[in-house]
């Protein structure tokens, strides 16, 4: 029988409720956190949120005793977006934070994100180390059910909502008062949501509002699984769906027809958004993200850094090259003036501003953009280093090409591109190819699988 997974590297970490993710890691995880930011601040304050799983709560009681136990005050936020807490962190003046999510994974599993004072994932080797701690037991004493007195801060979608306004004129999109179909999937997202689109006059028909956990569907946002949304578009006259993820990082979108359009996008639309009226600026995207935003950044003189796979890897990036708008493909925005986390409700909020602006619809504002098809894999795998072999066999195979090491391996050839890399999240490889078309994409995960010896 094969064990429950666990996951965890620089994302945190994610396992399976009583199973692999119980409160003993999460006081433990949470303490080895404690620890890095007692040894860099006097008396550190840390913002602990949750999604809505009815697991959280004792996730997030567990954590608070493991960062009290290293000398940690920390601030409950509730149930909020991860986001939110990165909004928090700046508000609050915190030195950290931990958020009780597993993002996009089913109900049954639950895990540990780590943001720093900047409100992103630490640093890789920052996070290495905080993995080597945990494996070598952590702080001595730590006790998962020690109860520790918290204080509570319920201001924090206020303030969240308050920022994303501040990047925009709310009142273009006021005057067009675009009706607007949000499903939340019964994640931390939807109220903050809801309020968002509210302030900015939108008529708003919000599904699966109720931020319990209990997720109707698969709560990945993907076309398989927004298929039923198609008709409640269309049944609404929405101008527009916009689906948010359990933990609100990420939104797909469908389109006035009830199309899903995709997550790939989410960042290109919200870069248009950003990056008109500029030139010369800097995006930031990672190595498995459509080159629909290179296409759109060379609308506006503006270049594209890209990097690994990892929230942290496309902020550091933008921090470096001063880039105002990043993210990654799979529908997370990373719009600095508000949050350095990917942030459903910034997407939202550009998205609607581009509409207003442009005096477009979803439709044919993804017409003005073109685009690819891209193709997206997964592949059952049981440890990272499994996938070492196959790797290695694409980079012989494909040694006179363009290869990007830096994650897994992207090839890059004149009909596309291909990517094959261990998730970060999940227990399996991610093989995801862009080209022209469908055709040319299928031929392209066939070639490399192949010659990686996945079939």
């Amino acid at each position: 029988m094969t064990a429950d997974p666990f996951m965890l590297g620089i994302s945190g970490c994610r396992g399976i409720v009583d199973s692999t993710m119980t409160v003993d890691v999460a006081a433990r995880l949470a303490a080895c956190w404690g620890e890095r930011l007692v040894a860099t601040a006097s008396d550190p304050l840390v913002v602990l949120g949750r999604d809505s799983r009815p697991s959280g709560k004792a996730f997030a009681a567990a954590a608070a005793a493991g960062l009290h136990h290293v000398g940690c005050r920390v601030v409950d936020v509730g149930i909020v977006a991860t986001p939110t807490v990165g909004v928090a962190i700046g508000a609050l003046g915190a030195d950290g934070g931990v958020l009780i999510t597993a993002s996009h994974n089913p109900g049954q599993w639950n895990g540990i994100k780590l943001l720093d004072r900047q409100g992103t994932a630490p640093p890789i080797a920052l996070a290495g180390a905080i993995v080597e701690r945990y494996h070598a037991g952590g702080p001595d004493g730590v006790d998962s059910t020690s109860q520790v007195q918290v204080s509570t801060d319920a201001r924090a979608n206020d303030t969240h909502v308050s920022k994303v306004l501040g990047c925009i004129r709310p009142n273009r999109v006021q005057a067009m008062a675009p009706r607007v179909l949000l499903d939340s999937v019964r994640g931390a997202g939807g109220p903050a949501g809801r309020h968002l689109l509210k302030a900015m006059g939108c008529d708003v028909v919000h599904l699966e509002a109720e931020p319990d956990g209990l997720f109707p569907r698969s709560p990945e946002p993907t076309a398989d699984n927004l298929a039923h949304l198609g008709p409640s578009v269309i049944e609404h006259g929405a101008a527009v769906g916009f689906v948010q993820d359990p933990d609100a990082d990420r939104m797909a979108i469908l389109d006035e027809q009830g199309r899903y359009i995709g997550e790939e996008y989410t960042l290109a639309l919200g870069a248009w958004s950003v990056l008109r009226g500029t030139s010369g600026a800097s995006a930031a995207a990672n190595l498995s993200t459509s080159r629909m935003i290179d296409d759109v950044a060379a609308r506006f003189g503006a270049t594209v850094y890209r990097t690994a796979v990892g929230e942290a890897n496309v902020a550091e990036a933008m921090r470096t090259h001063g880039a105002i708008v990043g993210g990654e493909g799979n529908g997370g925005v990373i719009l600095p003036d508000v949050t350095w986390v990917r942030d459903s409700l910034s997407s939202m909020a550009l998205v609607l501003d581009l509409m207003a602006i442009e005096n477009k619809s979803i439709s044919e504002l993804v017409n003005a953009i073109g685009g690819y098809t891209m193709i997206k894999r997964k592949v059952p795998l049981e440890h990272r280093e499994d996938l070492a072999p196959a790797l290695d066999k694409l980079r012989t195979a494909f040694a006179s090409d363009r290869i990007d090491n830096s994650d897994g391996v992207r090839i890059d050839l004149e009909e596309g591109w291909v990517h094959l890399r261990p998730s970060n999240t999940e227990p399996i490889a991610r093989l995801i190819a862009e080209a022209a078309d469908g055709p040319a994409a299928e031929a392209l995960v066939h070639r490399v699988a192949k010659a990686a010896g996945l079939g």
